[in-house]
């Protein structure tokens, strides 16, 4: 039938966002995202348009899992355990898979896509996200860190970005979270 889709939408996003998030936005082309996802190129256009409207589609299954997987993870009795729980979470992200897939935030950010405003204004909405999250669940907490809510929220997304390069780099889980474990005790008063 004409204006149809004869696709399972759900799955083609999962395969897209999966070579997106393996190559990056800017070295995704439109025929590997068809060998990917099984559905021949036209028909993607037909369906979404382009390859960065495809993108944002797959990015905003990302954004919604991740945000998700994180406002389930922040909790805890004071603001290092939350703050632990935030950089758990943003690891697990990271280093899933196998190989591991990295960061897709970070990805798009580095491989020049940012340069659409449309996936720049999607990547600033998902941060500001994050450090809304963060801020959120440190507002209660406030008297247990170094620098305000605002400022330690900031800071702690901005430092996701730094491990996700590491992450890059040494591929090692455990420094990662060594590394985020010192950022915590330098924002927080609590505990030893």
């Amino acid at each position: 039938m004409v204006g149809v889709r004869q696709f399972d939408e759900q799955a083609v996003l999962e395969r897209a966002l999966a070579l997106f998030w393996r190559q990056g936005p800017a070295a995704t082309s439109m025929p590997a995202l068809a060998q990917a996802t099984g559905v021949q190129r036209g028909s993607l256009y037909n369906a979404y348009g382009d390859k960065e409207a495809l993108f944002l589609k797959a990015f905003d299954l990302y954004a919604a899992r991740f945000l998700s997987a994180v406002e389930n993870g922040l909790v805890g009795r004071d603001a290092r355990a939350v703050l632990e729980r935030f950089f758990e979470a943003a690891i697990a992200n990271m280093t899933a898979g196998s190989p591991s897939r990295g960061c897709l935030t970070t990805k798009t950010a580095n491989d020049g896509s940012l340069a659409e405003p449309r996936i720049r204004e999607r990547v600033q909405g998902l941060i500001r996200d994050l450090e809304a999250l963060v801020a959120g669940a440190l507002a209660p907490l406030e008297g247990e860190l170094t620098l305000s809510v605002a400022e330690t929220a900031t800071l702690a997304v901005a430092f996701t970005r730094g491990l996700a390069v590491m992450e890059r780099i040494h591929g090692d889980p455990p420094q990662l979270r060594a590394t985020a474990s010192a950022f915590v005790r330098a924002v927080t008063r609590s505990g030893p």
